[in-house]
C-alpha cells in the first residue's frame, strides 16, 4: 500500500461509454476524499468524456480516442501512431505518481495495449485488475470474472490500492442549468405519472435491445392501467419512432430530439424509468429514480443499475450472460433467437414496474 504523503499527481484509466464511465465516480469521491490536494485526471474517449467533464474530483478530463486501436491491424498504420505517440509524451511530461487501470484485461491484445500505456505513464505505482495478464501492474486486484463484483465494486477495489476509500458509493451525475429548465417546462405540460422508456442501446451490442413491439406493448398496457404519459428516449430516432408506431396509445417521441444535458435532466424528473441495460439506465439509476433495467445477452451482476430504486428483469436461462461471461469477452451479439429477450413477456416487465413504481410512491407519501 502507499499513504498520501507520497501520491500527489494520480491518473484513471477508464476508456468507457456512458454507464461504465458513471460507475467509476464513487472510486474518483474516495480518491479525492482522500487525496484531496492531490491532482487527478482521467483518460476517457471523446465520445463519452464530456459526461464527466466538470465532476468535482477531477481536475482534468484527458480525451483518447483508444477505439482506433481496438483492430490489431491498426497498429500497422503509420498514421495511428502519431495520436498514440502524442499521448504518450503528454502523459509523460505530467509525472504521475499513480497510475489506476479499474479495467478488465479480456485480451492479450488489450493487456498489451494497458502496459504500453502504463510505461509511457511513467508512474511508479501502477494499480489495476489482473486476471493472470497484469504483469505490469505493481498493485493488483484479483479478477474474479465479469459478475464476481459489481463494477462499481471493482473500481472501489482498484482505488483501494492506493488506501482510498469512500462511506458514499452512490453514482455522480453532472447538471446543466439550461437543460434542467428545459426538463422543467416540459414535464409541466404533461399528466403524471411520467414514465421514461429507452429501448435503445449502444451500437457495440445492439443484441440487448428488447424488441420495438413489446416496448410499445407495455406503453400501451401503462396507458390503460395507470394513465399520466409515456416519453421515449434514445440518440437515435429510428428507434424510438419503431416503438411509437406499433404503440396504439399516444407517446412523447423524443428519439434523436434531446441532448444528453436534456436527457438527464429529463430522467432526473420522471416517475418511472424502464430500459435495456444501456447509458441512460444508469443515469437513471444515479438519479434514485424507480429504475427497471430489462436483460438478456449481457451480464446483469456485473452491470446492473446501481441505486436503491432499482430492479432487473430477466429471464433464467442456463446460456445467460453471453455477453462478457466469466474473463472471456463472449458474444455481443448474442444468438440469432435471442429467446433471453424475445421471449421475455410484456406482463413480467410490467408486473416488476407497477411494483417498483407502487413502492417508491409508498415511500413518498410516507415521508411526507
Amino acid at each position: 500500500m502507499t499513504s498520501a504523503e507520497n501520491v500527489d499527481r494520480i491518473l484513471v484509466v477508464k476508456p468507457a461509454d456512458m454507464g461504465d464511465l458513471l460507475f467509476v465516480t464513487p472510486a474518483l469521491r474516495a480518491l479525492r476524499q482522500t487525496f484531496p490536494q492531490a491532482r487527478i485526471d482521467l483518460l476517457a474517449p471523446p465520445s463519452s468524456a464530456p459526461l464527466l467533464q466538470g465532476c468535482p474530483y477531477l481536475d482534468e478530463v484527458i480525451t483518447f480516442d483508444k477505439y482506433t486501436f481496438d483492430r490489431p491491424l491498426a497498429f500497422l498504420w503509420p498514421g495511428h501512431w502519431r495520436p498514440m505517440v502524442r499521448l504518450a509524451l503528454d502523459l509523460r511530461r505530467r509525472r504521475y505518481d499513480a497510475l489506476l487501470i479499474p479495467r478488465h484485461l479480456t485480451t492479450r491484445l488489450g493487456a498489451l495495449k494497458y502496459a504500453v500505456l502504463a510505461w509511457a505513464t511513467g508512474a511508479p505505482l501502477r494499480a489495476g485488475l489482473d486476471n493472470g495478464r497484469g504483469w505490469f501492474l505493481t498493485h493488483r486486484v484479483p479478477d474474479g470474472g465479469f459478475g464476481a463484483f459489481h463494477e462499481v465494486e471493482y473500481d472501489l477495489q482498484v482505488a483501494a490500492c492506493l488506501s482510498a476509500h469512500t462511506d458514499d458509493v452512490r453514482l455522480w451525475l453532472p447538471t446543466d442549468e439550461e437543460a434542467e429548465a428545459w426538463a422543467e417546462r416540459a414535464v409541466t405540460r404533461w399528466p403524471r405519472p411520467i414514465v421514461v422508456m429507452h429501448p435503445g442501446s449502444g451500437d457495440y451490442s445492439t443484441a440487448r435491445r428488447w424488441p420495438p413491439d413489446r416496448f410499445a406493448a407495455l406503453a400501451d398496457a401503462w396507458a390503460a392501467r395507470h394513465g399520466g404519459t409515456v416519453v421515449l428516449v434514445d440518440a437515435s430516432p429510428e428507434v424510438t419512432a419503431a416503438v411509437r408506431q406499433a404503440a396504439h396509445s399516444p407517446v412523447v417521441d423524443l428519439g434523436g430530439q434531446t441532448t444528453l444535458w436534456q436527457m438527464i435532466a429529463l430522467i432526473r424528473r420522471c416517475d418511472l424509468f424502464i430500459g435495456n441495460d444501456s447509458g441512460p439506465l444508469h443515469v437513471a439509476a444515479a438519479a434514485n429514480v424507480p429504475t427497471v433495467g430489462i436483460y438478456g445477452p449481457s451480464n446483469h451482476l456485473a452491470w446492473g443499475p446501481w441505486g436503491q430504486r432499482t430492479a432487473i428483469v430477466k429471464r433464467d436461462l442456463p446460456c445467460m450472460p453471453c455477453f462478457y461471461r466469466g474473463h472471456r469477452l463472449g458474444t455481443p451479439q448474442g444468438c440469432p433467437p435471442r429467446p433471453c429477450l424475445t421471449e421475455l413477456p410484456v406482463e413480467q416487465v410490467l408486473a416488476v414496474a407497477e411494483g417498483l413504481w407502487k413502492s417508491a410512491q409508498e415511500e413518498k407519501a410516507w415521508t411526507k
